[in-house]
């Protein structure tokens, strides 16, 4: 056995000692069926999670090497490396949309459909026009295509199945890509900094549009 301390969390503490509160009462019904365990495991195990390195998920990921290039492919369409900040691939969006189209949840299972039925639309909308893969075709060969589905009042209703993936497709993207911490700077986060000073109080500007300036 090893000699080593185990770090323990105060939220997987908690959750043991309401676990172990539990045993007596599972004990004194000895007759009744004991319940069915997790079908998949928790998340972290017991230590505080290292939140500086990538969780890859406890789940089998589902999209297929086509399918990843042509999410990479539109995901830089949409986030390109600009002044702005990286690609979305360089932040491991793509990753990120695998691993949420994988999760076993009923929400995830639903989008799973939605983006992996919409990339295959994508990729004959694709071959229907250039005879080639989405992920193969020029900037501008792939914006017509999406111009054709980004905005839902002006798509041709055969178009219907595109504009519905895209819609999806762009919030996972947009929530993969201002969830990173290469890209906080561009929404004006600055995260835990120090001050360099005592604390300066609430702006006046951020009082007055609460109407604050009265309170004692």
């Amino acid at each position: 056995m090893s000699d080593q301390p185990v770090s323990l969390s105060r939220r997987h503490a908690l959750k043991w000692l309401a676990g172990t509160a539990a045993a007596p009462a599972a004990l004194a019904a000895p007759h009744e069926t004991e319940p069915a365990p997790p079908a998949y495991p928790t998340r972290f195990s017991l230590h505080d999670p290292d939140f500086t390195k990538a969780i890859t998920g406890p789940w089998e990921r589902l999209m297929t090497a086509e399918e990843l290039k042509t999410t990479t492919a539109l995901a830089d369409l949409i986030l390109p490396n600009d002044a702005n900040g990286p690609a979305a691939s360089e932040v491991g969006v793509p990753e990120f949309i695998n691993e949420w189209v994988s999760a076993p949840y009923e929400k995830q299972r639903n989008d799973s459909e939605i983006i992996r039925g919409g990339l295959a639309w994508l990729n004959t909308e694709s071959f229907k026009r250039h005879q080639k893969r989405f992920d193969e075709l020029t900037e501008a060969e792939q914006s017509d295509i999406v111009d054709d589905i980004c905005d839902s009042a002006k798509a041709k209703p055969e178009d219907r199945v595109g504009v519905v993936f895209f819609k999806e497709f762009r919030q996972l993207c947009l929530g993969g890509y201002y969830t990173h911490s290469a890209t906080w700077k561009h929404l004006g986060y600055v995260g835990n900094v120090t001050i360099g000073g005592p604390y300066p109080g609430v702006p006046q500007e951020v009082i007055e549009k609460y109407g604050l300036q009265d309170v004692a």
